[in-house]
């Protein structure tokens, strides 16, 4: 399965006076943006010096099944003012123009479209997948380069082509970073068009190429917040982005590191509720994270959970938790000779090992490396070529040849970790190599060994049966097992279902008579800041208890922060964060959940008083 490319841009410009004999969009293939233009008067540009403030103006476009769109103007500087539509589907449309100006006020007007082969958007499938609008299973596989919206033009078309050909299908930036936050924005209500028009070009450059742009709104440390102070600061920059880049392949990644932010959880809950309500498209919005971004799914603007965390008992646990896809946009960073100056700034051998492990987990992977992430090290495109995205690229061909939309953990294996399509087929990682025994349906399997460093295919004696056991073909690094149907998979294909099963998600086992385990510590009080001993103790020794995944949280839900995740593994030392509550001493709301070798989960609360 290879990059999807998408259609180029189409311009169609019109004097809005005559908008419905000129037609604007009139031809334009599905899936590709069109725009609308219009021009203020000498009295309306008099009346309204800033139109990026003070000007209102909308288009509701009724498509051939009768969906609606209902698509903002942004300020394209001077006087005026452009609508960007994409329409979804081939035939005629209808639109009705609404706006604070007289002139423009009420015009219609009706276009047809042309047919075309574009996939369309992404969105959320089969509980934790991705699909295109044609019903086309997605492959997420990302890059990271947060300044490529102010690198010179070589170096971005450089990162953009190598990426497409190394079949990276996303690529995730900042909008505009602290340092080209005053060319975007000279003050917060005084935007700079040329910037966003440069950022636009970028973006229908990486899409053209079959890469989604991954959208990171503002920086960290509170950047957004120090930007546009004021909510209806923060407002227009939402309703100013929706209407550029709506229109176009993307995602919404919400801030850095939220929790960084001083009240994080409710400038998301404003800004994602924001896109929710005005994204006619509904494009995938998250928000990045220095650990998980689950804890404000309850907010229900989130349409996906985002990690910075090579954890894999966060990752594993919060899959059976939530029915949402994950994608993990940095469980580590490859230094692969430019430097590493963090701890998730790893070798390269380091960062496969994560890759894997974050596929078993169920997540969806996003690559980054230290030489052209863009942030503590200068862009060079000598890194571009570096091991660890020639791992990714045999991670995508691999996968690209499995049924990865259906695959889930599955926990019926010994010797490594594994995602299955139960019946069809299983792929096991065995990080550390030695024996493996899986068990499978009762059926003929094709089998193989994949060297996940090169790619490589090793075909071993085809299986029949229920209980494979084997070895990896040597003992020097990692390898992963598949075990599939072939031909099974090559029929299920032929059939127009997009899934063959249905994805239920487990119910979490909370009473206290039937959770194997208990809380040792913390014993009593929690302050502040102040390290403290965890401990759980397993109650029932079985089989399933000896191997255990373990995840602590806590919540104050007074402070409407959401849950902060404490630590993980049976024992250790943890901090309560600062910011959880607004008031002391408050009630912290401890949960330990634990998920035993069979993948069962469960999980205990207790209650603490939280002090400074």
């Amino acid at each position: 399965m290879g990059a999807i490319r998408f259609l180029p841009l189409a311009v169609l410009l019109a004097g809005t006076s005559h908008l419905a004999a000129q037609a604007p969009c009139a031809n334009t293939p599905a899936y590709t943006p069109c725009e609308f233009v219009f021009d203020l008067s000498d009295a309306d540009a008099a009346a309204n010096p800033n139109p990026y403030v003070s000007v209102r103006l909308h288009a509701e476009f009724r498509s051939p099944r009768f969906r609606t769109f209902l698509m903002p103007a942004y300020w394209a500087g001077g006087r005026r003012m452009m609508i960007r539509f994409t329409p979804t589907e081939a035939g005629e449309w209808t639109y009705r123009v609404t706006s604070s100006l007289a002139a423009f006020e009420g015009k219609t007007g009706n276009f047809t479209t042309a047919p075309s082969e574009a996939p369309g958007f992404i969105r959320a499938a089969n509980v934790h997948h991705w699909a295109w609008d044609n019903n086309q299973p997605h492959l997420w596989m990302g890059d990271t380069c947060y300044s490529f919206a102010s690198l010179p033009e070589a170096l971005f078309r450089q990162i953009a082509d190598t990426r497409a050909q190394q079949k990276f299908n996303h690529l995730r930036g900042l909008v505009m970073s602290p340092a080209d936050t005053p060319k975007a924005f000279p003050a917060p209500d005084t935007v700079n068009p040329a910037y966003f028009d440069a950022l636009d070009t970028r973006i229908r450059y990486l899409n053209t190429k079959g890469i989604v742009a991954d959208l990171v709104l503002g920086g960290d440390q509170n950047h957004l917040a120090k930007v546009f102070p004021e909510w209806q600061q923060r407002e227009r920059y939402i309703r100013y982005l929706v209407a550029r880049y709506a229109p176009m392949n993307i995602t919404w990644q919400g801030v850095q590191e939220f929790e960084e932010y001083p009240d994080g959880r409710a400038l998301l809950k404003e800004i994602g509720t924001l896109l929710k309500e005005t994204d006619p498209y509904q494009h995938p919005r998250t928000t990045h994270t220095l650990a998980t971004s689950a804890p404000l799914l309850p907010d229900q603007w989130m349409s996906y959970v985002a990690y910075q965390s090579s954890d894999d008992q966060l990752g594993a646990i919060e899959h059976q938790l939530y029915a949402v896809p994950f994608v993990n946009l940095e469980f580590g960073y490859e230094d692969s000779g430019a430097g590493h100056a963090l701890p998730h700034h790893v070798d390269t051998d380091a960062f496969r090992h994560r890759l894997w492990n974050a596929t078993m987990d169920g997540q969806y992977p996003t690559y980054g490396n230290t030489g052209t992430y863009g942030g503590k090290f200068p862009v060079d495109p000598k890194y571009l070529d570096a091991p660890g995205a020639k791992q990714m690229t045999a991670w995508y061909d691999f996968f690209a040849g499995t049924r990865h939309w259906e695959l889930e953990p599955y926990f019926d294996v010994d010797g490594g970790r594994a995602v299955a399509l139960e019946d069809v087929e299983y792929i096991v990682y065995v990080e550390k190599p030695g024996p493996v025994e899986l068990l499978v349906e009762k059926h003929g399997y094709d089998v193989a060994w994949i060297n996940p460093a090169t790619g490589e295919r090793i075909k071993q004696k085809n299986f029949k049966g229920e209980r494979w056991t084997g070895e990896p073909p040597d003992g020097t690094h990692d390898w992963v097992l598949h075990v599939s149907r072939e031909g099974r998979k090559e029929g299920m294909l032929r059939s127009y279902k997009f899934d063959s099963r249905q994805i239920v998600l487990q119910e979490i086992e909370q009473s206290p008579a039937k959770v194997p385990f208990e809380i040792e510590q913390p014993a009593s009080g929690l302050r502040v800041g102040q390290p403290a001993p965890y401990a759980a103790k397993i109650k029932r020794e079985t089989r399933a208890t000896r191997s255990m995944m373990w995840l602590w949280t806590g919540d104050v839900a007074a402070g409407g922060q959401g849950y902060r995740v404490l630590g993980t593994g049976a024992k250790g030392t943890l901090k309560v964060p600062a910011g959880l509550a607004l008031t002391y001493p408050s009630s912290l709301l401890m949960r330990l959940y634990g998920m035993n070798a069979n993948g069962k989960v469960y999980a205990l609360d207790r209650p603490y008083e939280l002090t400074q």
